[in-house]
Formats: structure tokens, C-alpha cells, sequence
């Protein structure tokens, strides 16, 4: 079962609103749902909160560290706990996938994304749970660092919101250890298909990242 919800970004104003911030944008929709509220905790290096569910105490956490040091914050509360990487579920941004969707994984490598490769290091080990968020790919390598630390246009903005609310519906059967249906309800849980441009009469049927 999942006793840590961690959710990565950066802290202050400035960087709020942007794309690497999509982990804090899910734990703060959690704590919202559950009516939680998150406050310092300086031991865990981060904004924390914890619930008590069916007798079971699960945390919520938000490192203040930076991306590049979010495992100093996870590493800390986990020890403190003993709570087991099994037992960790990172939510993360996703270049690799598209606004709107989400994908659960377990363990891999960090594939370059510096809070998780903290994450790793001060873990010992890749064996935790993740949710990628979708947050798309500029195209160019070399303007990767700039678009994780921009806004997300409005319209994707509104996409990754939504994967935000279909993904939360997942949060019971995570805390329950119930993977394989957590999987399949983020899994199946996909954006609406665009409709179709109208045909006009005549036209032959052709459509016109601190990081």
C-alpha cells in the first residue's frame, strides 16, 4: 500500500504555475479532496501533511528543496517512518507524455529527470512508485529546461488539470495496495477525442526548471 504521496516541484511564487510543478499541482488537489492542510515540517524539508485511513497513517509531502534535491525531503520523512520505497508513490511531470494523460509505474531508471535521480540516490534504489503526469515536449532537447520552467498554455493547462482530477479518483485503491486497479483506472482514464472539423458543403471532405 502507498503510506507516502510525494509530489515534486519548486518552491516560491515564481515558479508555481510552471510545468515542473505538476507534482505539487496533484498533492495540492489530494489535500483538497481530503481536506487536509499542508505546513512546514523543517525535520522533512518540505510542506507535509498526514491523514489517518482505515487506522493507517499516510503522509503527503511537498519538498521545499528544489527539483534537484527532492530526495533530502523524501529520504528524510521516509527513514523517519520507516516507510518502505515500495510504499513511496512519486507524482512527477512527464515530457513524454502528452498533456491530459498519465501513466503509474514502478521502479526504472530516473530517464534524466533530476527529482527523481535524488530521489534514487537517497533511497538507495529505484523500487518506488511513480505518476507521470504529461506535460509534452518541446520537440528540441536543448529547450527542455526552458519548457519545464514555463507556464503550460491554457488549453494544456486545462489537460493536465483534468489528469489531475480523473488520476485523484485512483487515491483510494493506491492507499489500499490495490496496484492493478489503481494501474488500470489511470491507464484507461484517457482524454476526450477531439471531434472532427465540420465538413462544408463543396469541400471535398479535406480537413484544413530549477530543474
Amino acid at each position: 500500500m502507498i503510506k507516502l504521496f510525494v509530489g515534486l516541484g519548486n518552491p516560491g511564487p515564481e515558479y508555481e504555475a510552471t510545468r515542473h510543478n505538476a507534482g505539487f499541482w496533484w498533492i495540492d488537489a489530494l489535500a483538497r479532496d481530503w481536506k487536509l492542510n499542508l505546513v512546514p515540517e523543517r525535520g522533512y524539508h518540505g510542506l507535509a501533511a498526514r491523514a489517518n485511513i482505515g487506522g493507517q497513517s499516510i503522509w503527503l509531502l511537498e519538498p521545499q528543496t528544489f527539483m534537484n534535491l527532492s530526495g533530502k525531503s523524501v529520504g528524510a520523512l521516509a527513514r523517519f517512518f520507516k516507510i518502505a520505497p515500495e510504499e513511496i508513490l512519486v507524482v512527477h511531470d512527464e515530457l513524454d507524455v502528452v498533456p491530459g494523460q498519465a501513466k503509474l509505474k514502478f521502479g526504472g531508471s530516473h530517464a534524466g529527470h533530476n527529482g527523481l535521480r535524488d530521489i534514487h540516490a537517497q533511497l538507495g534504489t529505484g523500487d518506488y512508485w511513480r505518476l507521470r503526469l504529461g506535460i509534452g515536449h518541446p520537440g528540441v532537447k536543448s529547450e527542455v529546461v526552458n519548457w519545464v520552467l514555463k507556464k503550460p498554455l491554457k488549453e494544456q493547462r486545462e489537460a493536465i488539470e483534468d489528469a489531475i482530477v480523473r488520476t485523484l479518483h485512483a487515491a483510494p485503491a493506491l492507499v489500499a495496495g490495490e496496484m492493478e486497479k489503481a494501474t488500470l483506472m489511470i491507464h484507461t482514464s484517457k482524454p476526450p477525442r477531439p471531434k472532427p472539423p465540420r465538413r462544408e458543403p463543396g469541400d471535398g471532405g479535406t480537413t484544413p526548471a530549477a530543474t
